[in-house]
């Protein structure tokens, strides 16, 4: 048999190439799914301009998440079997139409989940929830600030903040998702320009800002630093900053961006009472085991399905991936697998 990849070496999404290879047999631990869609992260773009820590040497297969039936079960697994419908994980390797993976990362769908849907899952439902409870410690009432609101993380943050009755308010980088946070619940919405301390102020009130899930960078950043109250916990899990709709990446901008990056004083941090952290979720690949308990808290609640909101064929990734570039997208966007 054989199976189609999109390979590339990382610095340009120029370089990435579709080709026809053969598909083995997967190992004893593994299980061989037949890829029916793929989710599309940032950590994608960062990974194919060779700008993320974890981007393998050499040639690669970009892609973290999916959704597919198993087509070949590994000799020591036993709960899974073929023609299981899964949505799963992986430590790069899902741009392809199948792929052989650790049985421990490939988890049952919800039954009225489609595809799609389950390809827009885990990444961003597991960065939005440890980022929130693990790290920042989430209370009853809490005053929480989500950056990118209207994207896949900032959807599921808001979700789960609700859940903890939290006053949330959301930013976004266009008007045009306004409509969609007001469906999502958002208590206050912030569209970001040079007005945004301003309006960061206007929409806090007299109410003290707890939490921040921030993936911007820059002034905004700054501002929403300086805004935190003491015992604040700001959770810092991407940059988009640095991104851009281009193949490659900008490096005179890239530069000059992180020689003005912000920067912290730890003894500030002490001072001022908050705390600043950062994860990837990368790092909880190598934790099977509190994947699974996360994904089990996460059950118990009602959190609804993911939003898909832009679709491309396979034929197309490459197209796909300069779209979500642009930055313009809402909520998840998926390439299908016919």
């Amino acid at each position: 048999m054989h199976r189609k990849i999109y390979q590339l070496k990382a610095g340009s999404l120029a370089n990435m190439k579709l080709l026809t290879v053969d598909l083995t047999n997967p190992a004893s631990n593994e299980v061989q799914i037949e890829v029916k869609a793929i989710g599309l992260n940032f950590a994608d773009v960062f990974a194919i301009w060779g700008l993320y820590s974890a981007t393998p040497k050499g040639e690669f297969i970009p892609g973290l998440e999916y959704a597919g039936v198993v087509s070949k079960v590994g000799s020591s697994v036993t709960h899974l079997k073929v023609g299981d419908r899964v949505m799963g994980v992986t430590r790069f390797g899902a741009y392809a139409t199948h792929l052989n993976i650790d049985a421990r990362y490939a988890i049952s769908m919800p039954t009225d989940w489609s595809f799609e849907e389950g390809s827009a899952y885990l990444v961003q439902v597991l960065t939005a929830y440890y980022g929130l409870i693990y790290l920042g410690n989430i209370q009853p009432k809490d005053t929480v600030l989500i950056h990118s609101a209207a994207g896949g993380v900032g959807i599921w943050a808001n979700r789960i903040a609700k859940q903890y009755d939290a006053f949330t308010i959301g930013s976004i980088g266009s008007d045009r998702k306004i409509d969609f946070l007001k469906q999502e619940g958002y208590n206050q919405i912030i569209v970001r320009d040079n007005n945004f301390k301003t309006k960061l102020e206007t929409a806090l009130g007299d109410r003290e800002l707890n939490i921040i899930m921030e993936c911007i960078g820059g002034e905004i950043f700054n501002i929403s630093y300086n805004a935190l109250a003491p015992q604040g916990r700001m959770i810092i899990y991407g940059s988009a900053r640095y991104a851009s709709p281009n193949d490659r990446p900008n490096y005179l901008k890239l530069f000059w961006q992180f020689f003005r990056r912000p920067k912290i004083d730890p003894t500030e941090l002490v001072q001022n009472n908050r705390a600043l952290m950062g994860f990837n979720l990368i790092w909880l690949y190598e934790k099977a085991d509190l994947l699974h308990q996360l994904l089990g808290e996460l059950s118990q609640m009602n959190l609804g399905k993911p939003h898909v909101g832009h679709t491309f064929d396979f034929e197309n990734l490459p197209d796909a991936i300069r779209e979500f570039q642009t930055g313009g997208t809402i909520g998840k966007l998926v390439v299908t697998v016919n």
